[in-house]
């Protein structure tokens, strides 16, 4: 007899080892991996953006889905032309001199809050917030390396068609990973999240563009130089809720700083405003209807994902939050305690004998 040979609970031990070792692996494989899946994520999400456009010209002008996808596509790579016209022609001279002379206003900015003591309290605690983190190490390698940032955002773009061509291979192949049995859940739990994240990017387009009109209208009254091009920064920062609008005030009470403390308060002014307006009419109006996260949930939620993965994280933290909430909805409190959580409607994509089935 060989009595050192392992018995069955060494066995059922030694595999249970061998498995927590293979998901630490993965996890930690994950985490280095972490911008390739922010960028993974951001195509998936651009993705779903082009197909909810294809939805409407399908709609509107009653047309196939094939064409209806490339009008939307066309829709897609015309407005990052727009974008790109807008920041590269019509406000050029404005966003170069904004670029140069960013570190001199952050700095004009905390030399005027620091003639208090508890402005310059503030400033100190943010430099310390700032300092040594994730997202300060990224913004320092955008500003020397563009080059990367450009191929970053070719990546998401390419990827967006990728997946917007035939998003149903993928959603199949992630189905195939889960065991048969729990892929009834899954992929209703796969369908909430795409359906909540459509509702979510139309709010996020509303709010968007409130933000933008509202403040550049408020900033051109208050005397700010380049107030069109502060106004188009504040709009597209509403995509990170609470601190994305944080950080473009920023910039402005910089170059409201130059001016004097009259635009400096009109600047002040303003954000306050439009904040108030987006968050007693707008926000509850366009968002509460689609998802309602707590607001310290989702800026504490935010923060973390910003320190976990950085800079392009941060960008989609809010997205990515959304994902997260719908998926506890869905898996958690509708599949495993039981609560009357409705599901989006869609057709089955591994029915019995792969015929297509509705689910309502």
């Amino acid at each position: 007899m060989n009595r050192l040979a392992p018995d069955a609970d060494d066995a059922r031990f030694v595999r249970r080892i061998v498995i927590a070792i293979l998901i630490l692996a993965v996890v930690a494989a994950l985490y280095r991996a972490g911008d390739l899946l922010i960028l993974a994520f951001g195509s998936a999400l651009g993705a779903i953006v082009i197909h909810a456009i294809a939805e409407n010209y399908r709609t509107l002008l009653r047309v196939n889905a094939k064409l209806s996808l490339g009008l939307a596509i066309a829709t897609v790579l015309a407005i990052i032309g727009f974008l790109g016209w807008l920041f590269g022609v019509a406000f050029r001279q404005q966003v170069n001199s904004f670029i140069t002379q960013l570190p001199a206003l952050l700095d004009h900015l905390a030399a005027w809050m620091s003639q208090t003591p508890v402005g310059a309290k503030i400033v100190d605690a943010v430099h310390a917030a700032f300092a040594g983190s994730r997202v300060a190490r990224d913004v320092g390698g955008l500003v020397q390396g563009t080059g990367e940032l450009l191929l970053n955002c070719l990546l998401l773009l390419v990827g967006a068609l990728f997946f917007a061509a035939d998003p149903k291979v993928y959603e199949r192949g992630f189905l195939f990973l889960v065991p048969s049995s729990k892929r009834a859940a899954f992929e209703d739990a796969l369908f909430d999240v795409g359906s909540t994240l459509r509702l979510w990017l139309r709010a996020q387009l509303i709010q968007m563009t409130t933000m933008g009109v509202l403040v550049g209208v408020g900033l051109w009254i208050a005397d700010v130089p380049s107030p069109a091009a502060l106004g188009l920064l504040a709009g597209l920062s509403e995509f990170i809720p609470y601190v994305g609008p944080t950080a473009a005030m920023l910039p402005a009470l910089g170059l409201a700083a130059v001016n004097g403390s009259g635009p400096v308060v009109g600047t002040l002014v303003t954000y306050a405003v439009v904040r108030l307006v987006q968050t007693n009419f707008i926000t509850p109006f366009v968002t509460n209807r689609v998802i309602a996260i707590p607001p310290a949930v989702t800026l504490f939620a935010i923060i973390a994902i910003g320190m976990v993965f950085g800079l392009f994280g941060l960008f989609f933290s809010a997205a990515l939050l959304v994902v997260i909430y719908t998926l506890i909805r869905s898996l958690y409190l509708r599949e495993v305690l039981g609560q009357d959580i409705p599901r989006a409607q869609h057709q089955r994509l591994l029915g019995p004998n792969e015929s297509p089935e509705i689910r309502s």
